[in-house]
């Protein structure tokens, strides 16, 4: 939603689309009003300051469209900053480039015994790691006041 002061974003609903028109702005709109009695009919202009995107643009945006503003900087200000966007696809394009896809190639499959051996063997080894500096903190007189007493590690299914 947000990049560097730029805001730029798809289809959202209720709260997030008020916030992001919120946060886009409001811009100077020329409103014309036509009123006709028995005797005349008037014509008056007025300005008003609306969202520059309603949210209900912003909730009912399809697939490929979106909305934001862009920031600028003082040596180079941008006077419409806030747009309403489709992408265009060269869908054509698009499928004759997905046609030319291949396969990936099987490598290797894994069955869940494979997955298991491994995670068994990660935790053996992390074990191995704890144990291993736990010695070494316990035999340097200057790191084992920083132990705390502790209870004895119950040892899990690690050995498998």
């Amino acid at each position: 939603m947000n990049v560097s002061g730029n805001i730029i974003a798809g289809q959202v609903i209720a709260d997030t689309a008020k916030l992001l028109s919120d946060r886009i702005g409001k811009i100077m709109q020329e409103r014309e009003s036509i009123s006709i009695n028995t005797n005349d009919t008037s014509v008056s202009r007025s300005m008003q300051l609306e969202a520059a995107i309603p949210p209900s643009r912003i909730a009912n945006l399809s697939s490929g469209e979106f909305v934001g503003a862009v920031a600028d900087d003082p040596l180079q200000r941008i006077k419409l900053k806030a747009f309403h966007a489709q992408i265009l696809n060269d869908h054509q394009a698009i499928n004759q480039e997905e046609a030319k896809y291949e396969e990936l190639p099987v490598i290797r499959t894994i069955d869940n015994n494979t997955v298991m051996q491994n995670y068994y063997q990660i935790k053996k080894d992390i074990r191995n790691i704890i144990d291993k500096e736990m010695k070494k903190i316990e035999s340097d007189p200057s790191l084992k006041e920083f132990l705390e007493k502790r209870r004895p590690v119950k040892k899990s299914n690690v050995s498998r």
